[in-house]
């Protein structure tokens, strides 16, 4: 299989200089990669949510499911528990994840389970036309805020540093080679993986000269990626300030024990007849 085979006849409908072009060849290119090295193609699922980014579904040549506004993830949680062996991927956009979706995507990082999700945070409702969401900056004029949202943006790498996402990178989809590589990295990390991808939205936010001008990489070959205080600190170098750098590239890796590897032990445990019996006894005095 070539990468080409997996983009659909379906009509692309994104803007003229949508960010999700790079990220979908991105992602495509992973996926036949993993098809070249023994993963059946039908046991890659794509999960996407509502928005512009949730049209991956119906561009990418995979099996796929669209979950309602911000429920991406207990639907791509649902489907590896139910099949361990499924490689789940999941795309999601800054205000279905951020937003709607806060609160799965940190129950996912804490219970570590085995799913790579994709954010494209173009920092913009776009698919709505222009509404501020969680990682727009003060200020940020459009439908919803004409007088500027007063409302500070949070950081969505170090709230999941915090919260103990296993995997943590942020892309920008400008840097297509880089962005290659980490959703490689990502995809082939065993635990839940996060990766923030700057989407530009070039109809509504457009913030190719701000990124380019600011974006720097992490030193891939000397940055501790397995030290979680030296990871906070890089995600929060971008302060969200029009000044500060903005580190791209793997903030943090730890290896810890899947939810469907400690759900599998409590399963052996519970067919073990000594341990149901004493389990039992236990519940009747």
């Amino acid at each position: 299989m070539e990468s080409k085979d997996l983009i659909t006849s379906a009509a692309n409908t994104w803007c003229p200089g949508c960010g999700n072009f790079a990220i979908e060849h991105a992602l495509k290119d992973v996926v036949a990669g993993l098809v070249a090295d023994g993963t059946p193609l039908e046991k890659i699922v794509l999960v996407t949510g509502i928005g512009c980014h949730g049209k991956m579904a119906d561009y990418l040549g995979v099996n796929s499911f669209y979950a309602i506004h911000g429920r991406t993830l207990p639907v791509a949680t649902g489907l590896k528990l139910a099949n361990p062996d499924l490689t789940v991927l999941a795309c999601a956009g800054d205000g279905d994840c951020y937003g709607e979706g806060l609160e799965h995507l940190l129950f996912a990082a804490k219970r570590n389970v085995d799913v790579t999700l994709l954010v494209h945070d173009n920092r913009v409702y776009g698919l709505t036309t222009g509404q501020y969401t969680p990682t727009s900056p003060l200020g940020f004029s459009g439908r919803s805020t004409p007088q500027g949202t007063p409302e500070y943006p949070f950081n969505p790498v170090e709230l999941m540093i915090a919260a103990g996402a296993t995997w943590v990178g942020r892309g920008y989809s400008r840097r297509l080679s880089q962005l290659r590589e980490l959703i490689r990295a990502a995809v082939g990390h065993r635990g839940f993986s996060f990766l923030e991808v700057f989407q530009v939205c070039a109809t509504f936010y457009n913030q190719t000269k701000y990124y380019d001008d600011h974006v720097y990489d992490l030193e891939a070959e000397t940055f501790p990626t397995s030290d979680p205080g030296a990871a906070l600190d890089a995600a929060r170098e971008w302060d969200y300030s029009r000044e500060s750098r903005i580190p791209l590239g793997q903030f943090y890796e730890a290896i810890y024990p899947t939810l469907e590897e400690r759900l599998a032990e409590q399963r052996a445990k519970e067919t073990d007849p000594v341990g149901v019996m004493q389990r039992l006894m236990a519940e009747r005095t």
